[in-house]
């Protein structure tokens, strides 16, 4: 046995194990099927733009523990999420807050917002919503919904919301402020430099090898090392013995624009459906960089297939019950570590996979 663990995936899951391991002695091997580290976290730096590749990662978090964790391999700024949602040529502030309902309805006091939304729900009230779209029009009502939610949502999920379930939005954040903060986590911010810098440090210790796919590694590594901590597919990696899971895929449409400043805010969310991609990203104003030029993407989602990057799952019963049944098989491996959302089939958020990989790594003797 050459290294003590071989980590499949340099992305935060993998990364951040790979520096507790090293800091306990342990001899780690990293491997990545991209050409970089990173994973979806990944940024690029454009001429000074420092652009995220595979999407917005706003870091934002309530656990100091993570932020201060964080922090060691990276000076955040003060970036505030706040992004702006297009319908039909109109704009909205998200999330739904006196702005917001300033611009649907024309009311200017908490007390008329809420007395707008409870006329517009109390057709649902006593009802049990049995999909998305009735648990969002008990929570809204119509015109928030038709406007900021239908449209987005079945583009998110290729899904009709009659077709989605019911949970996916449990609940709705209405601020009854003119705050357009989007998170309501007390730490926030852009790693100054980019992910890539900071992922690069945590690495540090660890030897990295990028364009190599596990499977193929494996084959020809078998005994490479005495445990693997595998942030890949997890039904992919038991060969789909229970079936495949559902995950969800985006497309980047990435474009260098000759004009210093295309919308004004660093995320516009496009909520008709009519517009094929669910965003449209302005990079520079995540940093403030000062280039006479900016660096846009427009977010396109659509359904997994072999070959694409899975990016989130798709946590309806069906696909929960189908990795319930790997999860029992992952829990009986002496050797083999899960983690990540593919591996854990979670969507998380950045902070709950650091957290995560915190916790399993704590385990190392």
């Amino acid at each position: 046995m050459k290294y003590d663990y071989l980590i499949v995936g340099a992305g935060l899951f993998g990364s951040v194990f790979a520096h507790e391991a090293v800091k306990k002695g342990k001899k780690c091997l990293v491997i990545d099927k991209r050409p970089h580290i990173g994973g979806n976290v990944y940024t690029e730096n454009h001429d000074g733009i420092n652009v995220h590749v595979y999407g917005a990662h706003i870091f934002h978090t309530s656990d100091k523990e993570v932020w201060d964790y964080v922090n060691q391999f990276a000076e955040f700024n003060n970036y505030i999420n706040s992004p702006v949602a297009y319908y039909k040529g109109e704009l909205y502030n998200l999330p739904f807050n006196m702005n917001t309902f300033y611009k649907l309805w024309g009311v200017k006091t908490p007390g008329e917002a809420k007395q707008k939304i409870m006329e517009q729900t109390e057709e649902y009230a006593g009802i049990t919503p049995s999909n998305l779209e009735e648990q969002a029009l008990s929570l809204a009502g119509r015109d928030i919904y038709e406007k900021l939610i239908k449209g987005y949502t079945e583009k998110q999920w290729g899904r009709n919301c009659t077709e989605l379930a019911a949970f996916i939005i449990k609940r709705l954040p209405f601020r009854f402020t003119f705050d357009n903060n989007y998170f309501n986590d007390r730490y926030q911010g852009i790693p100054v430099g980019g992910y890539t810098q900071m992922i690069s440090r945590m690495l540090d210790g660890a030897e990295i090898l990028t364009d190599t796919n596990y499977f193929d590694f494996i084959e020809k590594n078998p005994d490479i090392a005495e445990r693997i901590v595998y942030t890949g597919m997890i039904d992919e990696f038991y060969n789909y013995r229970f079936g495949a899971l559902q995950y969800r895929t985006l497309k980047f449409e990435i474009q260098r624009l000759e004009t210093e400043n295309f919308q004004g805010n660093a995320v516009i969310n496009y909520t008709e459906k009519e517009i094929p991609y669910t965003r449209i990203i302005e990079h520079k104003h995540f940093e403030n960089s000062n280039c006479n030029f900016t660096v846009i993407s427009k977010e396109y989602p659509c359904e997994w297939k072999p070959g694409a990057e899975p990016y989130y799952p798709v946590n309806n019963e069906e696909n929960n019950c189908i990795y319930e049944k790997y999860r029992e098989l992952a829990e009986k491996e002496k050797n083999v570590i899960f983690g990540g959302r593919l591996g854990q089939y979670k969507y998380y958020d950045m902070d709950k996979v650091i957290r995560s990989a915190l916790n399993i790594a704590g385990r190392i003797n």
